[in-house]
């Protein structure tokens, strides 16, 4: 195990900063004395997504710029001074994937390749690109470890593998400085209410139903400042990193359905629980069964693990959607 370096007084870039995992790593940046950039995908709002919920002390060292990743003009003017990137901009939504495809391949595929471009053009110490648990498909066996196959089994997660491929045909082809992180399922406040554990939550806190659709896919679930950490201890990983893939999970599995019963005696009430409804369940061959990580490596490379239990996550996702259920749709099926 190797101890990693720090971020004190890096200028990082972080695209995707709006987003759950996005806002809570900048938090994370801001506390390690990194100085911040934040690209905020435009809208004429000027509204900042996440950040928005970032306390004013730190948001108000932070950076903003609002711009859109498809852009390699406007990506490279927000790279060209920065140590250190992480790429978390990305269209994530497995569903909207089935309808949308195109957005994804240029957002997630061309997005990438402009951050890598730039990346390779100033000379960036250290690029950490975003994957995700999602390009492995259905477990051929578990845990699952980066030799496993990649398998695209949606839009999203294809254009995840292309991503992906690009960056390690950067680090192979050009020498870039890029370390591809593959959390697993990531929870915690200030997810959208497209992912599984709010949607369970807001559904509950509301007096329910609880719609779900199936109920029988594993997953492994890490909590957000948990994967916020694997980000920077990425970043800071020794140089023999660069080219690597790292998975950032817990390493235990758990059932959606044995997950709702947990998150429903954590929010008490008579709230119940349906699950197979049609619209919520992913087309038979696209649906992943079982996702369980090994992050050996990410622990062997960077002594990382998580600190966080599922069940004290939960908690804390419980109270920070209670405090804003009036904003939430739950009754709403988000894709």
């Amino acid at each position: 195990m190797t101890s990693p370096g720090s971020l004190a007084g890096k200028r990082v870039l972080v695209t995707g900063a709006a987003g759950f995992i996005g806002s809570h790593l900048v938090e994370a940046l801001v506390a390690e004395g990194a100085a911040v950039r934040a690209l905020v995908h435009y809208n004429a709002r000027n509204d900042w997504g996440n950040l928005e919920l970032v306390a004013p002390a730190i948001r108000d060292q932070v950076d903003v710029r609002l711009g859109d990743i498809q852009d390699p003009f406007g990506v490279a003017a927000m790279a060209s001074d920065r140590d250190v990137i992480f790429h978390l901009a990305a269209l994530i939504g497995i569903p909207y994937s089935y309808v949308h495809p195109a957005s994804y391949v240029n957002v997630n595929v061309t997005g990438t390749l402009n951050v890598l471009e730039a990346a390779r053009r100033f000379d960036i110490e250290r690029l950490v690109h975003t994957s995700t648990s999602e390009t492995y498909g259905t477990a051929q066996y578990t845990p699952i470890d980066e030799k496993h196959p990649l398998q695209g089994q949606s839009p999203y997660s294809a254009s995840k593998i292309g991503a992906d491929k690009l960056a390690e045909s950067y680090a192979r082809s050009f020498g870039t400085p890029v370390v591809t992180l593959r959390p697993f399922n990531t929870f915690g406040p200030r997810q959208s209410l497209r992912a599984v554990i709010p949607t369970i939550i807001a559904q509950a806190v509301g007096g329910g139903p609880v719609r779900l659709g199936s109920l029988t896919p594993v997953r492994d679930f890490t909590y957000v400042t948990d994967t916020a950490r694997a980000f920077i201890a990425a970043a800071t990983a020794p140089s023999g990193a660069n080219g690597l893939t790292l998975n950032a999970g817990n390493g235990r599995g758990i059932t959606i359905g044995e997950l709702a019963d947990q998150i429903l005696a954590i929010v008490g009430g008579d709230a119940q629980l349906t699950g197979d409804e049609a619209e919520r369940i992913r087309p038979a061959n696209s649906e992943v069964f079982e996702l369980i990580a090994d992050a050996s490596l990410l622990r062997e490379q960077t002594g990382w693990a998580p600190q966080v239990t599922l069940r004290e996550g939960i908690e804390r996702t419980v109270e920070f959607v209670r405090e804003r259920l009036s904003a939430l749709k739950p009754h709403l099926y988000t894709i």
